[in-house]
């Protein structure tokens, strides 16, 4: 794919691409999906890579399409690329009722409220002690030191996986969501067949460990292994492999993007930061507008599932459907002053990053107390986190990631 990333109109309409995972390592993605939600919101698109799909970059399109499960299917996949020949996974994110229901039902307890109030102890006295361990006056890498740290714990823990081992949590996240032809990403399909491999075989170890444990114990493989709607999943690998990878890079690639996020998004707004220190009781709010801004899942796709007329534009059935949630968060028919980091807007919850309709977020409220958590530690403890220079972004038109973010903390 070859497309400018420096100016949206030196090309055709027609000719823009907002699949092109360049746009987003180089965070330069606004004026392209400003023009189509000025000129062609549902914009067609023919791409070698990843087939002909419509762009979806209005925030109401968007949550018509996502709430109309009926006409948009969520199968096979939601990347804009197929999860491709070597795994073809089966995940509940992309099923549709009633299966989608059942799947989603048997482990949605572990982010009941409950389970989330017994869990914010633990959160923060993790917080504190990653916070604690952190040198000040001495750059650092906030991605590895912070981002991942905590979320991968959080990860160990609604898994009850082997704490010593949780490092192998991220990598396998990452490995699931990084293939070209899944998302645009950069990783050898080899090392992908082989991690996602050891990941299969390391959980369906557990799951036979888990399989007699009482009902209702609270991980997600004894919920699944217990619950006489799944107790039989592990029987078919590729299903159990998808919502394993499901889980892991909801659990792990959202918060931790957004942990990340937060500290860009105060540093290119120091005024913001002010404002925040100057009321902490704000932080519950701007945990919403980082998710928002950041949107760390840029997109959802759906197939339609018959004729279909949306803005003027008729969608076939078979045609693949792109919710580009990155471009809804900055529509600004929906959202005030959409490109703005602002952490005390009136209404902060209203975005799109959790998705609407029977596939919103399962884990959102999970998320978000991590995120409250970190930002009430992150104020007790230090004056500033001095973004040092540009983040280092992944490369993909799925995931908005960080790889480094050097920073250094001043008390």
């Amino acid at each position: 794919m070859t497309l400018s990333v420096a100016d949206p109109y030196s090309q055709a309409i027609a000719d823009i691409d907002v699949s092109d995972p360049e746009l987003y390592r180089t965070d330069s993605w606004r004026p392209f999906f400003a023009r189509l939600r000025k000129e062609d919101p549902v914009h067609w698109t023919e791409n070698e890579q990843f087939g002909g799909f419509w762009s979806v970059t209005r925030f109401d399109d968007i949550v018509t399409v996502d709430k109309s499960h009926d006409d948009f299917s969520s199968e096979p996949a939601i990347t804009i690329g197929d999860y491709g020949d070597d795994l073809p996974v089966r995940q509940f994110i992309a099923m549709d009722p009633p299966l989608h229901d059942i799947q989603r039902k048997a482990v949605q307890g572990v982010v009941a409220p409950r389970n989330l109030a017994d869990l914010e102890n633990l959160i923060r006295s993790r917080v504190s002690a990653i916070l604690d361990d952190l040198p000040v006056g001495t750059p650092f890498n906030w991605v590895e030191r912070v981002s991942i740290n905590l979320t991968t714990q959080m990860l160990a823990t609604i898994f009850d996986f082997p704490f010593e081992d949780r490092d192998k949590l991220p990598y396998w996240s990452d490995m699931a969501t990084s293939l070209p032809e899944i998302a645009g990403g950069d990783a050898d399909n080899d090392e992908r067949t082989r991690a996602l491999t050891e990941c299969l075989e390391t959980f369906t170890a557990l799951w036979h460990e888990r399989k007699n444990n009482p009902p209702g114990t609270m991980d997600l493989i004894s919920l699944l292994a217990t619950n006489p709607e799944t107790s039989k999943m592990v029987d078919d690998p590729l299903e159990y492999l998808g919502n394993l990878i499901l889980l892991i890079v909801g659990g792990n690639d959202t918060t931790r993007n957004s942990i990340t996020g937060g500290v860009v998004a105060l540093n290119e707004n120091p005024e913001q930061f002010d404002k925040l220190k100057a009321n902490p009781e704000l932080v519950s709010s701007m945990v919403s507008e980082i998710i928002r801004w950041q949107t760390p899942l840029m997109h959802m796709r759906r197939i339609a599932t018959r004729d279909v007329e949306l803005s003027g534009k008729t969608i076939r059935k078979g045609d693949k459907v792109v919710m580009w949630y990155l471009s809804g968060n900055h529509d600004d028919s929906a959202i005030e002053n959409p490109n703005a980091f602002i952490i005390d807007r009136d209404n902060p919850r209203y975005h799109l990053s959790f998705g609407f309709g029977v596939h919103r977020c399962m884990g959102n409220r999970l998320g978000e107390m991590q995120l409250r958590i970190l930002w009430e530690e992150i104020l007790k403890r230090f004056d500033h986190v001095e973004m040092l220079q540009a983040p280092t972004r992944v490369q993909s038109n799925f995931v908005r990631g960080y790889s480094d973010l050097q920073v250094t903390l001043h008390r």
